[in-house]
């Protein structure tokens, strides 16, 4: 995971990297994923920046609705991948989370994002009480308890950091 995200980070630091839309930022991103992180983490990431992105064809601005859209559009993407659930202790009870605070939001995206981070956060707690039953930590079994999820934990910090750059950019 390490190796997609510097990989990402260099995408978005290339000055001549310059989208034509959201959309196509969010593409781009999610093909960066998918060929440069080991293992499921790379498709299921990259699949649901690809297939966010998909749902947000031709937006240009990130808003608070375009969020929720391409989450929404995201989830679906990785329920069809992958097949968790919720409940099934993945990264996907972090996304639930994150797509319910998201749908019910209106407004400057700035102001919404720490709500939508701290729902990512708390299906990421959510997820200690749970016993993994997909992916690799399933073979853990009830070992798993007690513990979070750490894909759940990568997509709580995916939208912390989204959080921490809409904030940055207000202030700017």
């Amino acid at each position: 995971m390490e190796r997609g995200f510097k990989a990402v980070q260099e995408l978005l630091a290339d000055e001549s990297f310059a989208p034509a839309d959201v959309s196509k930022l969010l593409l781009k991103i999610g093909t960066t994923m998918m060929s440069t992180m080991g293992g499921a983490s790379g498709a299921i990431f990259g699949t649901l920046f690809r297939s966010g992105a998909k749902a947000i064809k031709g937006a240009n601005e990130l808003n608070t609705q375009v969020l929720s859209e391409f989450l929404a559009a995201g989830l679906q993407g990785v329920y069809e991948r992958g097949g968790a659930a919720p409940g099934d202790k993945t990264m996907i009870d972090a996304l639930v989370a994150a797509v319910k605070e998201s749908e019910s939001r209106q407004g400057e995206l700035s102001e919404h994002l720490p709500a939508i981070a701290a729902a990512a956060q708390a299906g990421v707690e959510a997820t200690k009480d749970m016993i993994a039953t997909t992916g690799k930590a399933k073979t853990l079994g009830e070992r798993s308890l007690g513990h979070p999820d750490p894909g759940a934990m990568s997509m709580a910090f995916i939208l912390q950091f989204m959080c921490e750059f809409a904030t940055e950019q207000v202030a700017a």
